[in-house]
């Protein structure tokens, strides 16, 4: 089945609803991408920190009752644990790790395929050593090419030659994904993003309402999950999308999350 999508509408129009939505329901469940949505995208992923106040927020929302927080990020489970405090749940790897209930359970096929990612960065660390500004991040579960700072002439070079790899030492255990300005290497499994919200979503009250927040082609899958019982927001422009709503940059997730704080969750009390 064909799923039509349109241009989000800016957040702001649709806070009527929202509070509406928030009063019929007995708790939140709040979903959060990491990159681009909690923390500005940057050159280096190393680099990538959330803004203070989205820190502060994701803190306060964490810790009140009627608030169930959870990260979902396309980073390994370690990274993005060690790089925002808080949730109680999170996702790595798109998902194919999740850690709740104080155990953390991983896709079972990805976990068999981490050798065939692995060779493949490996590859790939070679092949590409000679592109200006190529990275490739090995996440032992899924792998990256960063193309963000690559300059243009090269682009075609890099997709082409991580394409060979991938046929070559993946075959048709692995796929590649794309992403803003990134390649994601993992394994061809129907487990992405969204299947990991659903499972954290069963955990729940059905009376609870579920928002995603997330900015990349990897979190429409979500957006999708949560919709239309749930609000979905995406972080970015106006191009066509899964979610209803959408706000500018990670300043504007900020502005939201502090809403929620000081006035939705009075809603759902």
């Amino acid at each position: 089945m064909t799923v039509t999508q349109s241009p989000p509408r800016p957040l702001d129009d649709g806070l009527p609803q929202l509070r509406a939505t928030l009063e019929d329901a007995d708790g939140l469940l709040l979903c959060l991408d990491f990159d681009g949505t909690l923390a500005p995208i940057v050159d280096d992923p190393n680099a990538a920190v959330p803004t203070e106040r989205n820190r502060e927020a994701v803190a306060s929302l964490a810790a009140a009752p009627s608030v169930t927080t959870a990260v979902v990020s396309g980073r390994a489970l370690t990274d993005v644990r060690e790089r925002i405090d808080g949730p109680s749940i999170y996702a790595g790897n798109h998902g194919l790790e999740l850690a709740r209930r104080g155990t953390v359970a991983v896709h079972p096929i990805a976990r068999k395929r981490a050798a065939r990612v692995d060779r493949v960065c490996s590859v790939l660390e070679d092949s590409l050593a000679s592109i200006p500004n190529c990275r490739i991040e090995n996440k032992r579960l899924t792998g990256t090419v960063h193309v963000r700072s690559v300059p243009p002439a090269d682009e075609q070079t890099v997709r082409r030659l991580t394409r060979e790899a991938v046929d070559r030492f993946g075959g048709d255990a692995l796929e590649i994904s794309p992403g803003k300005r990134i390649l994601e290497i993992g394994p061809d499994v129907p487990w992405g993003k969204g299947q990991a919200v659903e499972l954290i979503a069963a955990d729940v009250s059905p009376e609870t309402v579920v928002v995603y927040i997330g900015d990349d082609v990897t979190d429409e899958s979500a957006f999708r999950a949560v919709e239309p019982d749930g609000i979905g927001v995406r972080v970015g422009n106006d191009d066509p999308s899964s979610a209803s709503y959408r706000v500018q940059a990670p300043a504007d997730v900020a502005a939201f999350l502090s809403w929620l704080g000081a006035t939705g969750t009075g809603l759902v009390e």
